[in-house]
């Protein structure tokens, strides 16, 4: 049996967050994430013990800068607040254990890819290439028998679309996708094995279709050139196929 509970991913999901936060924040600048102090982002006072405990510091000041009273953004709330969510969707599709564990950081690994992407139309490498590794020892753990598979898929999928990007290059002169969504598409593989790919794909197409459309409703011109990013439905798509995933 698995030794750690479920319910201690969801305790453990806002301190977690906490570090999504600070790996969004600082590593599309190039900072360094490992050392370096926390500190406020209205004065840049390092921040104190209470002020790094997750939700509960942000509540407690009344989301305000404890030296200045200066409102304080509300980034690192919601994403502690997103990351709970990962292991509390997975433990609404019925995993626990291993496999709801395993999840969580994939789902916490999505997370912060699809913030990233949306703020910067970046997927950085330090973030995606790690997680096709965590993928296929998460199938070796967990279905070792589909491990083949799973390692085919993953060079499937970053061909498919690789030679995606490429072809609508050459036909239309522009980029239809960055070559981190191809890297992105190779996690999916290797998390998910090859059958639900062409179900993330289309589920990514239409997140990325809704999310076009929120955009124009919003008053946003949006056209040929356009850069919109992808990394966000396509982590939501590939989180979505992982909770309806065959492990379970």
């Amino acid at each position: 049996m698995f030794p750690w509970p479920p319910w201690l991913a969801v305790f453990a999901a806002p301190a977690i967050g906490s570090v999504l936060g600070v790996l969004i924040a600082r590593l599309p600048a190039g900072r360094p994430v490992v050392i370096g102090r926390s500190e406020c982002s209205g004065c840049g006072r390092a921040l104190s013990p209470f002020e790094l405990v997750p939700i509960l510091s942000y509540l407690g000041l009344g989301g305000r800068c404890r030296c200045r009273a200066a409102q304080i953004g509300p980034f690192h709330l919601a994403i502690e607040i997103a990351a709970m969510a990962v292991p509390l969707s997975a433990l609404a599709a019925g995993q626990s254990g291993a496999l709801l564990w395993a999840g969580s950081v994939l789902g916490w690994g999505l997370l912060a890819l699809g913030w990233i992407d949306a703020e910067t139309l970046t997927l950085p490498d330090a973030l995606t290439l790690p997680l096709i590794p965590a993928g296929l020892a998460a199938t070796w753990w967990l279905a070792p028998a589909s491990l083949a598979d799973h390692a085919i898929a993953a060079i499937l999928g970053y061909a498919a679309f690789a030679c995606l990007r490429l072809a609508w290059r050459a036909w239309r002169g522009i980029e239809a996708m960055g070559a981190a969504d191809a890297k992105l598409m190779a996690v999916a593989g290797a998390w998910l094995g090859l059958a639900p790919l062409p179900d993330v794909v289309i589920g990514a197409g239409l997140a990325g279709l809704a999310l076009a459309g929120a955009l124009r409703l919003a008053g946003h011109a949006i056209g040929r050139e356009t850069r919109l990013p992808f990394g966000p439905p396509l982590a939501l798509a590939i989180w979505g196929a992982w909770l309806l995933s065959s492990f379970h």
